[in-house]
């Protein structure tokens, strides 16, 4: 099986920094890892998409980031990571690792599966 373990969330100030790291474990059985990325979930609001990244390395972020947050991945260590530099209170909400993967023997056959979510605070 496969599990998305997620840490780095806290509290910090307005213009402060955090760095998400998101471990991918069941390497025995992981095929490959094509696409990770990260969203986020403030309270009374919906899911919004925050940043992915290839396993070539493409990224895509979401506009509210403004440059601020830089993703990437470390395809030994099945990491995913997220920068978020320059951060603002409205930065902050329950973060969701995410990654599309597929297990040995069917390795043609992909499923996205979700981490529990980090909360991260910027205060003002």
């Amino acid at each position: 099986q496969v599990q998305l373990a997620e840490s780095g969330g806290g509290l910090v100030q307005a213009g402060g920094s955090l760095r998400l790291s998101c471990v991918v474990s069941g390497s025995g059985r992981i095929a490959s890892i094509s696409t990770m990325g990260w969203y986020r979930q403030a309270p009374g609001k919906q899911r919004e998409f925050v940043a992915t990244v290839t396993s070539g390395g493409s990224t895509n972020y979401a506009d509210s980031t403004k440059g601020r947050f830089t993703i990437s991945r470390d395809n030994a260590k099945n990491t995913v990571y997220l920068q978020m530099n320059s951060l603002k209170p409205e930065d902050t909400a329950v973060y969701y690792c995410n990654a599309r993967i597929s297990l040995l023997p069917n390795w043609s056959r992909e499923y996205a599966y979700w981490g529990q979510g980090t909360q991260v605070t910027v205060s003002s």
